[in-house]
């Protein structure tokens, strides 16, 4: 991947959020409310949780 193309945030923002950001915000993605992505907020959240433990030392 080109340093030009890398990805440095992902974030979940409402249609509010992306107003405030305004026109410097370049690309968002719609994600639809399924079930599958309920998933993926739990594989974020444990993955997060392992990323604190591994930084306290635990």
């Amino acid at each position: 991947m080109e340093e030009a193309e890398r990805i440095v945030a992902i974030g979940l923002l409402t249609e509010r959020d992306l107003d405030v950001l305004g026109t410097g915000f370049r690309r968002a993605f719609r994600v639809d409310d399924t079930p599958c992505f309920d998933d993926l907020l739990a594989a974020i959240d444990v993955a997060e949780k392992r990323a604190e433990d591994m930084r306290a030392g635990s």
